[in-house]
């Protein structure tokens, strides 16, 4: 496993819709994801952040916390979303030096597949649903900016530039 270089926005990459993995091994690339995202260090890492425009993502919602729950989500599916909706500040690893304060679904209903094959699903809120989000928009070529209001945006893009590279 391999700690790989973040690609930092505005690199193009970071807004290419992700293909399907379907039947490739990641096998590598997750463990890459998660040595990444641990070194980071954050709490979610997609493929796209690496330069792999493939949909994954990994994510630990609570290992900063000191219990550590790795999920590794190929080919993710949000099959659900809450209407009531939570605000919470962002950062991202691709976008280091800022945070954006983005308005998301408290709660989803994720469906993906393991690196052992297996189908899994799960009801996701608070730290687990942000982070699942989160990614997801990665795999979409979303990244917190494309969250937020026009005016809200140029602030914070302006606050970006000046964070030394």
């Amino acid at each position: 496993m391999t700690v790989r270089p973040i690609l930092r926005w505005p690199d193009p990459v970071l807004s290419r819709v992700c293909a399907p993995v379907g039947d490739r091994d990641v096998t590598g690339l997750v463990g890459d994801l998660f040595e990444t995202m641990y070194a980071a260090p954050g709490r979610g890492l997609a493929a796209p952040q690496v330069g792999e425009v493939l949909r994954v993502f990994v994510m630990d919602a609570t290992w900063k916390d000191g219990d550590m729950s790795p999920v590794a989500c190929i080919d993710p599916e949000i099959l659900w979303m809450s209407d009531d909706t939570v605000p919470m500040d962002e950062g991202c690893l691709s976008i280091p030096g800022v945070a954006a304060t983005i308005q998301r679904p408290a709660r989803i209903r994720l469906r993906w597949r393991g690196l052992d094959g297996a189908v899994h699903e799960a009801d996701l809120d608070g730290a687990e649903a942000r982070v699942a989000l989160h990614e997801y928009d990665h795999l979409d070529g979303k990244v917190t900016f494309d969250r937020l209001e026009p005016e809200a945006r140029a602030a914070l893009e302006a606050d970006y530039a000046a964070v030394p590279s």
